[in-house]
């Protein structure tokens, strides 16, 4: 079952990848498409989540080491983050700022009790970092996750789009707003972009994941 849920995940990925590429389905998001068909895959063949999982965890080793090798686009623009360290800190500040304060109009909005408010605050930061602020705050961990999840796939989704809605023309720019608001899943987007934008995408992670905790700590 270890051999059969990487093959499916990698399948299903790889699907989503290729049908991204015919023009039908340009827009097609291949993680998306992946999950989706995964959760169907599991229902009809009646199988549980922890069977799956047992590969799941084994692609799971891969994460730090792919989110370590955005480093090379980072010092292959390492002058641009040289030449623009305050614009970078404080966009990724004012990223990081806004998507705490919108948390917490909109779990005041819709009544959700403290607890869960405390479980969304970190949303907007890569997975790590995110579960150990929701633990810290008195939060749930697992639902944490599937924020930072649903997150990540709504920046990787729209970002482009939002980009072209917003004019944002500097690569710099529209790599920071991806970083701090959709941290690796839409940094994967921001690499298709252009190199710049992956790499200041890849930089606003770890910058907006140390402002968030930084920003918790007055709450």
């Amino acid at each position: 079952m270890i051999l059969t849920g990487i093959i499916m995940v990698l399948t299903t990925y790889y699907l989503g990848a290729f049908l991204q590429k015919k023009p039908p389905f340009s827009h097609l998001n291949p993680l998306l498409f992946s999950m989706i068909l995964c959760i169907i895959i599991l229902s009809i063949g009646n199988i549980s989540f922890d069977q799956f999982n047992k590969g799941g965890r084994i692609i799971s080793l891969f994460l730090p080491p792919a989110t370590a090798s955005l480093a090379l686009s980072i010092y292959r623009q390492r002058h641009l983050l040289r030449s623009s360290l305050i614009p970078v800190i404080a966009g990724c500040f004012t990223g990081s700022l806004s998507s705490i304060l919108s948390i917490l109009l909109l779990c005041r909005l819709f009544g959700l009790s403290s607890v869960l408010t405390r479980t969304l605050l970190p949303k907007s930061v890569t997975t790590p970092i995110a579960m150990d602020i929701s633990r810290h705050l008195g939060g749930i961990p697992s639902i944490t996750v599937a924020a930072v999840i649903i997150t990540g796939i709504t920046g990787n989704l729209l970002c482009s789009w939002l980009i072209r809605c917003l004019n944002i023309e500097h690569p710099s720019a529209s790599g920071i707003a991806i970083g701090t608001s959709s941290h690796a899943i839409g940094t994967a987007k921001a690499l298709e972009l252009g190199e710049i934008q992956g790499a200041m995408s890849g930089i606003a992670i770890g910058i907006s994941g140390i402002l968030t905790v930084i920003l918790l700590l007055f709450l």
